[in-house]
């Protein structure tokens, strides 16, 4: 394949105008009237040789993404507020709390007739119902919501909530994308969206029931918005699953791009545990794993780019939500999910 270009005469003036090391024609700018001091904008100016700047992640200049895990404690027997999941001192962020460089992941408690504002600069607001039940006021409508519920808020949205009965949420947006690049969500790309808990549930079990599910890489859910028709995702900039790991299955390993705030709902006591790791080895398998034991109600990070596996090896079913910034990634053409083959074949 060639790129076909204009004709363009050899030795002609714009070959020497575009050569850089060739300065400029001095200019007289008294013939343009100016007068005064120039502003030299230089002192913020660097330039570094190529291999000392083009991956400061590798060399471990940026500060890597965690493994952390968060435990329901976080929000357990606390009084009516936001209980951030802040790792900001440990990602290097300066701009405010954040769970990932892009998202901050939230537990929301919300005691039997007390109420909260949640009202933030964000492009996309996940809420993910864990018990409880109430009304949320968004924008001059009412909505009720309960256990199991998804709602998502698009930007501009002003929101509060009243609880009828004790509640706890999990609650993920974007403001540390929108801190970074330091601009104000404005524009909703999407309108406020309710995903009802046996809607998401029927669907589950309706795949979870079909010949071989247990065969395939995840049974699950992906939550779309019909506005994300290119990403196929709950937002523009998110991404979430609802998904059930059956007893005594395993969910090969795979990575992508995009971080992931793993909240786990209904896993037993023991036996269910994702194994993260930088490698594989010739048969697929993660080389020198770090374990993260399943919490029922708590969350935890999985870094970028990190294969992964989940593991139930109970005899009780686990559900668990994954949510990530990848509908942003998707959008991007970065997010470069990768999937193992089997455990007896070498991986591809």
């Amino acid at each position: 394949m060639s790129v076909a270009h204009p004709e363009q005469s050899v030795g002609s003036d714009l070959d020497a105008n575009l050569d850089p090391t060739i300065p400029a024609p001095m200019t007289n700018v008294a013939d343009y009237g100016f007068e005064g001091r120039f502003a030299d904008w230089a002192d913020d100016a660097r330039l570094y040789e190529y291999s000392k700047a083009a991956n400061p992640i590798g060399s471990g200049h940026a500060p890597q993404v965690p493994i952390r895990q968060f435990g329901p404690e976080v929000y357990t027997d606390q009084p009516t507020g936001v209980l951030p999941l802040d790792l900001s001192g440990e990602l290097g962020v300066t701009t405010g709390a954040a769970t990932s460089p892009a998202l901050l992941a939230n537990f929301v408690r919300i005691l039997a007739g007390e109420q909260i504002d949640t009202a933030v600069n964000a492009t996309s607001q996940l809420y993910y119902v864990l018990y409880g039940r109430g009304i949320a006021a968004v924008d001059g409508q009412l909505v009720r919501w309960e256990k199991g519920d998804f709602l998502t808020l698009p930007a501009g949205a002003r929101s509060v909530f009243y609880a009828d009965a004790e509640a706890a949420m999990y609650w993920v947006h974007d403001a540390p994308l929108l801190s970074y690049l330091g601009v104000e969500a404005r524009e909703p790309r999407f309108r406020a969206t309710k995903f009802r808990r046996g809607d998401a549930v029927a669907k589950l079990e309706e795949i979870a029931s079909r010949p071989g599910a247990n065969e395939k890489s995840r049974v699950s859910v992906l939550l779309a918005n019909e506005n994300q028709e290119q990403t196929l995702t709950i937002t523009h900039v998110l991404w979430a699953m609802f998904g059930v790991l059956p007893a005594q299955q395993e969910q090969r390993p795979h990575r992508h791009q995009s971080v992931a705030l793993d909240l786990i709902l209904d896993a037993p006591p023991s036996g269910c545990y994702t194994l993260l790791g930088s490698r594989l080895d010739e048969r697929g398998n993660i080389v020198d794993p770090i374990r993260v034991d399943w919490q029922a109600g708590g969350a935890f990070t999985t870094p970028p780019g990190m294969w992964h596996a989940h593991f139930n090896e109970s005899d009780q079913p686990a559900h668990l939500i994954p949510v990530q910034d990848a509908g942003l990634q998707t959008y991007l053409r970065s997010l470069d999910i990768k999937f193992t083959q089997r455990r007896d074949l070498v991986a591809g």
